[in-house]
């Protein structure tokens, strides 16, 4: 099997780009989020990029459609084409000898927290501090999970997508800690296999800058969850990569619906008491019923999504802002005939001035 092989069936079957990392590049990552404590015989890891088509945003950009994006645009994508591409792709190297191990996105809980890289299974700050307690042991935190050998982590290992991604030479990430892909900035998901055939890897991005830290994403973002000046940073083969600080629990909050001005579903009555940039109480993971039928009461006085049956709208404001961004640089390598933007974006209330992103 040779890489020029495995990247066309890849492409063939559905991935929109694919790259492949050296497992050394992990070095350095805690041990809970280095993929070679998933399989210690692994040589190769692979890197899938599945697009987001610019359509499925075109709706809560203009304010006309907002079911599309997290049903297809997220939900369709994690969870329908992404396992099924990386099914294909996994069956594909095992039918040349060698052992495929599928990463996908979303689904599954491990050691660390997917909303924030701490230890233990958070609901939020506010509600689980006792989880997040500095003087407890990772074990302690873990709470459902402990190490089952001697000097291994505990189950299950997370990857650090965006960080895989970059180590696969896929694109970078933006300073609103979103992936950018080289093809479609930051309208893509990922999803990544592990095997122990020795492929031959990819260099780390280095073509056109992809973000230029023109702060459009922290601008845009409704809940104000991006810093402007407060970074994290790590270093991949004497590569500094640098985002900017994320309050993740405010910028879930956010996603699920809570942006005033970005939610057509916000009831009329209580519109003027949801105000974007107020830090909310955050944290609404089904996985604490009790923590999330107490938060959702507050929550369904601004989006009664229980009465209406319908999903909350993503907001993706950092996102259609980084894209908008991008393409007037002109730096990715997919385009179209016409610019994403061509009208000041939906706001509430309506006749409000300064709707327009330049």
């Amino acid at each position: 099997m040779t890489v020029a092989e495995l990247k066309d069936f890849a492409l063939r079957v559905g991935a929109d780009d694919i790259g492949i990392g050296n497992l050394t590049r992990f070095e350095g990552a805690p041990t809970e989020m280095d993929p070679r404590n998933i399989y210690p015989g692994a040589k190769s890891l692979i890197g899938l990029v599945f697009r987001i088509p610019r359509g499925y945003i075109r709706g809560i950009e203009q304010g006309t459609n907002f079911y599309q994006y997290p049903s297809l645009g997220y939900g369709g994508i994690n969870e329908v084409i992404a396992p099924t591409v990386i099914y294909e792709v996994g069956k594909f190297i095992e039918d040349q000898g060698y052992e495929a191990i599928v990463y996908r996105n979303t689904g599954g809980r491990s050691i660390v927290s997917d909303m924030t890289g701490n230890f233990g299974k958070e609901i939020s700050p506010e509600l689980h501090k006792s989880t997040l307690n500095s003087e407890t042991t990772p074990a302690e935190r873990s709470l459902n999970t402990r190490p089952l050998f001697p000097n291994v982590p505990a189950p299950d290992v997370f990857i650090h997508f965006r960080l895989a991604a970059f180590i696969c030479g896929l694109g970078e990430i933006g300073y609103s800690k979103m992936f950018l892909s080289r093809k479609f900035g930051p309208l893509n998901r990922v999803a990544f296999l592990l095997t122990d055939a020795e492929l031959e890897s990819d260099p780390l991005y280095d073509g056109t800058q992809l973000c230029n830290s023109c702060m459009a994403c922290a601008t845009a973002c409704p809940g104000q969850c991006i810093s402007k000046s407060e970074q994290v940073a790590v270093t991949i083969e004497g590569r500094r990569i640098a985002w900017g600080k994320l309050d993740e629990w405010s910028c879930f909050a956010y996603y699920i619906g809570s942006a005033a001005k970005s939610n057509p579903f916000v009831d009329e009555k209580v519109y003027g008491k949801l105000k974007d940039g107020d830090k909310l109480k955050t944290g609404i993971l089904r996985i604490d019923p009790d923590a999330y039928t107490k938060i959702n009461l507050e929550i369904n006085k601004y989006y009664p999504m229980e009465t209406q049956g319908y999903n909350p709208p993503k907001c993706g404001g950092c996102l259609r802002a980084c894209y908008h961004a991008m393409e007037k640089r002109g730096v990715m390598s997919k385009g179209f005939v016409n610019p994403f933007r061509t009208m000041r974006t939906w706001k509430r209330p309506l006749e409000e001035d300064g709707n327009a992103d330049s």
